[in-house]
């Protein structure tokens, strides 16, 4: 289950798999990943443990020996708030279990979501004369932002068809 949503997360987040190894019952995934320009590493931890600061720990030694400058992982187990805490300081995304195992973007009430370029924020700020925070928010906890990768601080525009107006543009800020 868990290799599926690691296949799914790739594709929707458009990361290019580098490699891909098993070892001691876990799978993991080297990625690029284009938007950021980086390499990360993605764990499959196959085991309904929990999933605490040891191993942050051990996946941010593991990520130093690799030289990559991200991770996630993925388990079907709970993490603990001491790991969620660590692994936002160690560039770490810990994705939650309810993350979806199949793309939720190919359902008929799910639209299209999509990151804006810094260049794309600027022109979109300037043309409707506002500021980040005047555009109406949307958690980070959002399955839809959480399988597009979008942090806060982020604008996302979400792509609606209209019987009327063909397509339909809305913008939503981020936030935690």
């Amino acid at each position: 289950m868990e290799e599926r949503k690691a296949r799914v997360l790739i594709k929707l987040r458009g990361y290019r798999l580098v490699k891909k190894e098993k070892h001691n019952g876990a799978v993991s995934y080297l990625i690029r990943v284009p938007r950021e320009k980086q390499r990360a590493l993605i764990w499959c931890v196959p085991d309904e443990g929990t999933v605490g600061v040891q191993s942050v720990n051990h996946m941010q030694k593991t990520m130093e020996e690799a030289g990559v400058e991200m991770g996630i992982i993925i388990t079907r187990g709970k993490h603990t708030h001491a790991a969620k805490l660590s692994a936002g300081k160690k560039k770490i995304e810990l994705l939650p279990r309810i993350f979806p195992a199949f793309d939720i973007f190919k359902h008929n009430l799910v639209p299209k979501h999509e990151i804006l370029t810094p260049e794309e924020t600027k022109k979109l700020l300037i043309q409707y004369k506002v500021k980040p925070y005047q555009l109406p928010r949307i958690k980070a906890s959002d399955p839809a932002v959480k399988a597009i990768g979008a942090k806060p601080g982020d604008i996302l525009r979400i792509v609606r068809e209209s019987p009327t107006a063909g397509e339909h543009f809305a913008y939503r800020y981020v936030v935690e």
